[in-house]
């Protein structure tokens, strides 16, 4: 047996931590130091750590936990109300992406350059533009919420916007990515898929909700053994985030937010501190660093030469842009203030491995060629630093003192083990 996977995980957790504590330093956010302790370890630079199925299945997994204990973080009130804006964000923060990434193509394709000159449809130069606007359309807001929950931000109007608009994102970026696949790919059926996210959505509310009763009424019943409580709830996450994926054809990222989502519904404040206080615990020992790691392990710079180097300027550029512009603008519809419809839009910008794998999809079917996920690895990355950066920049944009936790968020690790719940509250 190779036990190698232990040195990496030692040289992971150990260089994320340091760069973490030194991007404080800078005030900048812990997780852009473990994405450069990512580069640096990866074969972008030192070349110590390649990607392996130990560290792809944990990223995977750190994920999941981030997005389902941001979905019990989420003041579903407040969910409820940015709903109409939620929309409107996500639809303008994937057309306007959509139209650049696809002026992109127009301008840099050609046979030797982005598509594999075969006939039929995946010889199409407009399926293959579209495609690349596809590409800039999915949004990734583990990295934002992770920044959002240092600023004590997670639970604010502008939190709940971007929570709603990237669930809302992730269904409309399936839509169009089916879409223009069913004309590459006979075997993709529009329909069918469209119907299995109305499904899920249908699935979501009534199994968790379900959920929600029964676990409130066996957490109330079992307060003598509360670790019982945590296990419970994370298989539930596991199983929801499995169910999203496998069946209905819905990011697992998804599943595992509605997970949360539906337990916040009905848990009461104690209980949701206990359980922040456990999955807080286990994301920050071990998942997170890999899953903030593994996204700079996965660039390779090998293979690009000067003028896929400008493409990827280009296209990061763009993608940057598009995705402020237009989920901006959509806050601006919504009657946001001109500061919350910046923020909203900053958070929005970064990308994440829905990326890589749209892209690596289309490279299958022929839509792009493979020496582009290059460029695309980039702008993950790029992004995904920048993101955070921007996002303290604009919830500080006088350089005062970091904004004060939500009262909920003050300091779960500091609660006491002989606290109790309140089963009076439902």
């Amino acid at each position: 047996m190779d036990y190698s996977y232990l040195l990496d995980l030692a040289l992971i957790l150990l260089s994320t931590k340091v760069l973490g504590l030194f991007s404080q330093r800078f005030r900048l956010p812990q997780v852009v130091g473990a994405l450069v302790a990512g580069l640096l370890l990866g074969p972008a630079a030192l070349g110590i750590i390649e990607e392996s199925y130990f560290i792809h299945t944990t990223a995977s997994l750190g994920v999941i936990v981030l997005m389902f204990t941001s979905g019990m973080e989420t003041d579903i009130n407040e969910l409820k109300n940015s709903g109409k804006a939620a929309f409107l964000i996500a639809f303008a923060g994937v057309l306007l992406p959509l139209l650049g990434g696809f002026a992109v193509g127009a301008f840099f394709n050609n046979p030797d350059f982005l598509v594999n000159n075969t006939p039929g449809p995946e010889g199409s130069l407009l399926l293959q533009n579209i495609f690349l606007g596809i590409i800039l359309t999915a949004t990734s807001v583990s990295i934002t919420v992770e920044t959002l929950r240092e600023l004590g931000k997670l639970r604010s109007r502008v939190g709940s916007a971007i929570l709603g608009a990237a669930i809302i994102d992730d269904v409309l970026g399936i839509v169009a990515l089916t879409i223009v696949t069913s004309f590459a790919d006979s075997s993709v059926h529009v329909f069918q898929v469209l119907a299995k996210i109305i499904l899920f959505f249908v699935f979501a509310v009534v199994v968790g909700l379900l959920f929600a009763r029964f676990y409130h009424w066996w957490t109330c019943k079992t307060e003598e053994n509360r670790t019982q409580h945590a296990i419970i709830a994370f298989v539930f996450c596991l199983l929801f985030a499995y169910a999203a994926e496998e069946i209905f054809g819905v990011a697992d990222i998804t599943g595992a937010f509605v997970a949360g989502l539906m337990l916040s519904n009905t848990t009461t404040e104690k209980r949701s501190v206990y359980l922040a206080e456990k999955f807080q615990t286990l994301s920050f020992l071990y998942l997170s660093p890999v899953f903030f790691a593994s996204i700079g392990i996965q660039v390779e710079l090998g293979t690009i030469n000067s003028h896929i180097l400008l493409f990827a300027v280009i296209l990061t550029i763009v993608a940057i842009i598009s995705k402020m512009a237009g989920c901006g603008l959509g806050a601006r519809l919504c009657r946001y203030s001109r500061e919350e419809s910046l923020q909203i839009g900053v958070g929005m910008v970064s990308r994440g491995e829905v990326v890589l794998i749209v892209a690596t999809k289309g490279a299958g079917l022929g839509l792009i060629t493979k020496k582009l996920l290059g460029p695309v690895v980039i702008l993950v990355v790029v992004t995904t630093i920048i993101t955070p950066i921007l996002l303290k920049a604009v919830f500080r944009p006088n350089g005062g003192p970091p904004a004060p936790r939500h009262p909920r968020k003050a300091d779960p690790l500091s609660m006491s083990p002989d606290s109790t719940f309140d089963c009076r509250s439902t």
